[in-house]
């Protein structure tokens, strides 16, 4: 029997389309389930950081401030009289015993004034020689005599002034000093008040620093001083003055420090390096490297307790090649001397390497 060609091409479609079915289902029974992700137990480590257990010690704080070396007075050496500079016998720059003549003025008629209150000393002394033997015959009145004592008083003091009025040509120096600034040439007028040189008082030197609220407490008068100056000598002193009240625009008090300088060797005007030595306190010793900042800006150290880690605020008093003294620890303390910067605040940590 002959099949028709339509139904023969509709039997194969179904065929084809039956085994592409069977085909894909089998293929779907094969595939296996994915597995299910298996349970991992996972145990968090604490950190290890490295500690070291110090104990508090009594050390001194060292202060380090920088000043100037000044000069204890500077005094404008001025003329008393009216009158011409006849002699300037010191050079600038020379070393003045006090009452040394800087400068002399003419003379002019101060010698003739002298001259005349000696002469009227003598006939009041002559007047008054003439009045006690009166009184003593009982020609004179004891009033007359107390007239002619104080005629005569009158005059002495008059020659007295007329000799200071002759000795005021002479411009002294009123103290020990280098003869800093010469400013009057002979032939110069200087009337009263005028100056003819700078004398400098440098024995002591003054050498002026500024203390701040915290040092103020470490600081007394009368304590050593060592100051390394600029132009190589160490030199030592002590502190004579501490200002009471604090400069409002710094905040900071004056402190003054005189240092000997007997044979006037060192020099005003020269930059100091000033280490004074404060009262003893308790302090740790700790390596500088381990010091850190809190969230607040604090400088500080951590540690552990208990096995926690723990920050505290500390306050540098003296830096040596040894390390840093801190105050503000609890004592003892362990320190984190290795792992600080990987460790929290109040997390736990184990300690490692411990030492004494």
């Amino acid at each position: 029997m002959r099949i028709n060609k339509s139904i023969f091409t509709a039997i194969v479609a179904l065929m084809l389309i039956g085994g592409w079915f069977w085909y894909n289902s089998g293929k779907q029974a094969e595939t296996p389930e994915p597995s299910k992700p298996s349970k991992v137990s996972i145990t968090q480590e604490k950190p290890v950081v490295v500690t070291r257990r110090v104990s508090a010690q009594p050390h001194a704080a060292k202060i380090k401030l920088f000043g100037r070396t000044e000069v204890t007075r500077e005094v404008a050496l001025k003329a008393k009289t009216p009158g011409t500079v006849i002699s300037t016998p010191i050079k600038e720059g020379r070393r003045v015993v006090k009452g040394t003549v800087v400068c002399r003025q003419e003379v002019n008629a101060r010698q003739a004034s002298v001259d005349q209150a000696k002469a009227q000393l003598k006939s009041r002394d002559v007047d008054l020689v003439a009045a006690q033997k009166l009184v003593q015959r009982g020609f004179a009145s004891e009033t007359q005599l107390l007239a002619a004592q104080a005629a005569t008083d009158a005059a002495k003091a008059a020659v007295k002034q007329a000799e200071i009025e002759l000795d005021n040509i002479n411009i002294r120096a009123p103290f020990t000093g280098i003869y800093d600034q010469h400013m009057a040439e002979i032939g110069d007028y200087l009337a009263p008040g005028q100056p003819c040189g700078v004398l400098l008082e440098m024995d002591p030197l003054t050498v002026n620093i500024e203390l701040t609220e915290s040092q103020l407490a470490l600081i007394s008068a009368g304590q050593d001083a060592t100051m390394t100056l600029a132009t190589g000598e160490t030199v030592t002193g002590k502190v004579n003055f501490i200002a009471a009240r604090a400069n409002p625009a710094t905040r900071t008090f004056k402190a003054e420090i005189t240092v000997p300088n007997p044979k006037l060797a060192l020099k005003a005007g020269v930059t100091a390096t000033v280490t004074l030595k404060g009262n003893e306190e308790f302090a740790h010793l700790v390596p500088g490297q381990i010091l850190g900042l809190d969230p607040q800006g604090r400088v500080g150290v951590k540690f552990l307790e208990n096995g926690i880690v723990q920050f505290s605020p500390t306050q540098t008093i003296d830096e040596t090649s040894e390390g840093i003294w801190v105050t503000g620890l609890p004592d003892p303390v362990l320190i984190i001397t290795q792992g600080q910067d990987y460790v929290a605040v109040n997390s736990e940590a184990e300690s490692k390497g411990e030492f004494e």
